[in-house]
């Protein structure tokens, strides 16, 4: 038997919710679903990726929507769903005032996001009758000190608080960038280093499964067939000149 799993945990604890969507395979998924998977994966990391200026007027979370579905929408395809809410600690998992997602108009209740909020970051893709996928994460908002400073301004950004690993099954590697893979390396480094010495010694068939799915990925095993055959004919082509 081969299937995509698909769970979500939202719980209430007494120093926060969570609300966390992972997607597993247990088998060998077709093709078009490890492209449908990866696309959300790359909407998921440029979201939880991008650094935005303050300003007096937003940003808004329906201006940065477009970084979960770009990817998906190149090819077609898209999901009819908000990409991100605010979470709450003891009231609701869905709460205000700020969203990340579409609107044809702005709702009355919208607001800017701020520093210090907590959003999801949930793109996904559905096929009808068939499957669906989804990667959602807890991130909260925090300002970010970066390369440069323009005059007067306050840069933020998101930081991933939810530490649980991705499918490695359903990744087709040569469709990430360089930046999607660091910034993946460095996510998984994260689980690893936080999440491991919990398990090593109290549950080792968890932390083997964590493991398995936090190895680092090297540029050879996520270069792109067509592209190492391409460099392949270059380097030979070269050599003929070069013995000729």
């Amino acid at each position: 038997m081969t299937f995509i799993y698909w769970t979500q945990a939202d719980s209430i604890y007494r120093d926060g919710t969570t609300d966390v969507t992972r997607t597993f395979h247990f088998g060998s998924p077709t093709d078009f679903q490890r492209e449908c998977y990866t696309l959300v994966l790359k909407g998921y990391i440029d979201l939880a990726n991008v650094k935005f200026m303050k300003m007096s007027f937003g940003p808004y979370g329906r201006e940065l929507d477009i970084l979960a579905r770009r990817h998906l929408w190149n090819s077609g395809l898209d999901y009819r769903h908000g990409t991100g809410h605010g979470i709450g600690m003891y009231l609701g998992v869905h709460e205000g005032p700020a969203r990340i997602g579409m609107t044809g108009k702005q709702p009355s209740y919208d607001h800017p996001i701020e520093e210090g909020q907590f959003f999801s970051d949930e793109p996904g893709y559905y096929e009808d009758g068939s499957f669906g996928m989804r990667v959602e994460s807890i991130m909260e908002v925090k300002k970010f000190n970066l390369k440069y400073k323009f005059r007067n301004s306050v840069f933020l950004g998101f930081e991933l608080v939810t530490l649980v690993p991705h499918e490695p099954n359903l990744i087709k590697y040569e469709m990430l960038s360089k930046d999607q893979i660091d910034w993946l390396n460095t996510y998984h480094k994260k689980v690893q280093d936080t999440i491991g010495p919990l398990l090593i010694n109290t549950n080792r068939e968890a932390y083997d499964w964590m493991e398995l799915r936090t190895r680092k990925i090297t540029y050879a095993v996520s270069a792109a067939p067509k592209e190492i055959l391409s460099l392949l004919i270059i380097l030979l082509s070269f050599t003929l000149v070069f013995v000729s």
